[in-house]
């Protein structure tokens, strides 16, 4: 119970690219970035170590370290997920360059070779460590951390059918951008998939990166327009096929703005009527879709 309270107030999302300190799991030392090395304090005398040096962020035939935005340790502490070469993407800086630093084998590794520059988002390192998943251009990926194998989980995705991340009104309603999660047995990826299709484009202009203006397209409903459909699905890493759960009501009427796994066979997903005055929680079984309303 303590867990699906904790879901219903929580509203503020945990950005991968908000700086600050990390703690140690044991909550005897901390971590920060100070002058492009990541430095240890450890607890209660707060000594100082250097865990990771510039020479051991500098990428092979590359003189100088990465300019790290920020980092985030794996869940068994022993990688660090570092994000760096970052782009807004509308109001924050979302995309970028993932990079894995092993803290065991000291080796430093980028993810999504053969990728554009700066197209992942939302790099997540798998709970056992093994793997890492991430977006780009709209599609999910996943990687093996070992022989960086890349495997395209989705394949449809363009600028008005996303996968992983969202469109621009569930940014402005919902503060959603990472759209995806890792199953707690590493085995899944739960994500949304948000279709604009039927949405029309409000046009921008930017008329401050050059001297010519660009013309730039928003996929964008306007009062009285619904919103895009929404749906979330789990998609198996190993086969690739993705289960949609069957979360009842119109999905232009409704929106799906919370999911959380509960464990690798329950999944919390959260809807909200178009006047958003209505909250519905729902229990998703991850293997076949079912979804049953536990709070309203």
């Amino acid at each position: 119970m303590r867990r699906l309270i904790f879901f219903l107030v929580l509203f503020v999302p945990l950005f991968v690219f908000s700086q600050g300190i990390r703690w140690s799991k044991n909550g005897n030392a901390y971590y920060q970035l100070e002058a492009g090395e990541i430095v240890q304090y450890t607890l209660p005398a707060n000594t100082k170590t250097v865990l990771v040096t510039k020479a051991d962020l500098t990428p092979v035939k590359q003189k100088s370290s990465l300019d790290i935005r920020n980092f985030v340790f794996s869940e068994d502490q022993n990688q660090l997920l570092i994000f760096n070469n970052t782009e807004k993407v509308w109001r924050l800086d979302t995309r970028g360059d993932y990079w894995v630093f092993n803290l065991k084998t000291k080796s430093l590794q980028r993810l999504g070779k053969g990728r554009p520059e700066s197209s992942l988002m939302f790099a997540k390192i798998s709970p056992d460590g093994k793997k890492a998943a991430y977006v780009s251009q709209q599609n999910l990926y996943v990687e093996d951390l070992a022989s960086g194998t890349i495997k395209a989980l989705t394949a449809n995705g363009n600028r008005k059918l996303i996968n992983g991340t969202f469109d621009w009104a569930y940014e402005e309603e919902f503060a959603c951008r990472d759209g995806f999660q890792w199953s707690p047995d590493s085995h899944h990826l739960s994500y949304w998939n948000i279709d604009a299709n039927k949405i029309r484009d409000f046009y921008l202009i930017n008329n401050t990166d050059s001297v010519y203006s660009r013309i730039i397209p928003v996929e964008y409903p306007t009062i009285g327009q619904p919103p895009s459909p929404a749906r979330i699905g789990v998609v198996g890493i190993d086969d690739g096929k993705t289960t949609w759960l069957n979360i009842p009501g119109d999905p232009q009427q409704h929106y799906l703005p919370r999911m959380e796994w509960n464990s690798p066979t329950e999944i919390f997903a959260q809807q909200l009527n178009r006047k958003q005055n209505e909250s519905k929680i729902f229990s998703c079984n991850p293997a076949n879709g079912e979804a049953q309303m536990i709070y309203s």
